[in-house]
């Protein structure tokens, strides 16, 4: 019988906890300790593929290359190529770190990162209202000569700080280059490292050659893209909470610890889950599930192993299906 496989995407507080500087230090205790909790689908005979995020990694490889420009006229890199730097040095410390994890446990399995290159739709509405935000933050006339000089878009930042940032497309994924090669490692038992932050973004031209798309995909609905395309059973997602809630930290809140898909689509659309953090996360399990995916997960890290916390997403309830 050929075992399970599923995609683990690693987010939240998986990597750098926010109260943290960012050291390697820091990261790598961090992803130790989120990949001990992964053990127990190992043992439990699960193939695996992780993903992660680049939040902070990301934005501290822009501000370098913005610094690098300023201060010793070092040619800046576009934010495919920031993207990918990204997920070579995270990928590369999941790698070295879950090797350790394994050394530890006695179990011998390889572990691979690809980089992965991810196929959006140039004419996505995205481009034409780009919203994510990157790097640093600018005063007024700095923003307005990089404006100038590289077409840069920025919007005025006013929830920490006064100031501008640079803001990028978000365009749906729609295809993942290299998927069956994903697929096909994971499937002869290797744990593959893919997906980083989302992936970097590509479009195929009019020539069906692959260039680079000067925007950011959403690390999520890239996993649960992977996940489907790959044919995973399940799709986890790793985050700072251990439950998904509806009228979060109101007097009424409520965790919703088993959803259909039904549920779980009616809570997205009344607008119970914050656009910034939980409906992105909603929306990739509903799109897993609505793709055939059997189950899919949203926990923290450390609650994974102990199956009485996180929230579980079916097409139907259990009850539903005898």
């Amino acid at each position: 019988m050929e075992k399970k496989l599923a995609v683990v995407a690693l987010g939240g507080n998986a990597l750098l906890r926010g109260d943290q500087s960012g050291t390697i230090d820091e990261q790598e205790q961090n992803t130790t300790e989120t990949l001990e909790n992964l053990v127990f689908l190992i043992r439990e005979g699960y193939d695996l593929v992780i993903t992660h995020g680049n939040g902070p990694q990301v934005g501290n490889i822009l501000m370098r290359n913005d610094a690098g420009e300023q201060m010793y006229s070092i040619a800046q890199m576009p934010v495919d190529i920031c993207v990918a730097d990204s997920q070579g040095g995270i990928g590369y410390m999941i790698e070295r770190m879950f090797r350790n994890v394994l050394n530890k446990h006695g179990i011998n399995k390889n572990v691979v990162c690809i980089v992965t290159s991810i196929i959006v739709n140039i004419n996505d509405p995205a481009f034409s209202d780009p919203q994510k935000r990157i790097g640093k933050i600018y005063n007024k006339n700095e923003a307005d000569d990089l404006a100038l000089r590289k077409g840069w878009i920025f919007r005025e930042e006013i929830k920490n700080v006064n100031g501008y940032r640079r803001v990028v497309p978000s365009p749906v994924p729609i295809d993942i280059m290299n998927q069956k090669i994903i697929r096909d490692l994971a499937r002869k038992g290797n744990i593959v490292i893919a997906a980083g932050g989302g992936g970097v973004p590509v479009y195929i031209d009019d020539k069906k050659d692959v260039r680079p798309a000067e925007a950011v995909i959403d690390k999520d609905l890239a996993s649960s893209l992977l996940a489907s395309q790959i044919g995973a059973d399940e799709f986890y997602i790793l985050t700072d909470v251990p439950y998904i809630y509806i009228n979060y930290k109101k007097p009424n809140q409520e965790i919703k610890e088993f959803l259909n898909y039904a549920d779980a689509l009616k809570y997205l659309n009344e607008g119970q889950f914050a656009k910034g953090s939980m409906q992105p996360k909603i929306e990739a399990c509903l799109n897993f599930i609505k793709q055939g995916g059997k189950l899919s997960v949203i926990t923290e890290a450390f609650k994974l192993a102990d199956k009485k916390y996180g929230s579980k997403i079916t097409m139907e309830y259990e009850d539903d299906r005898r």
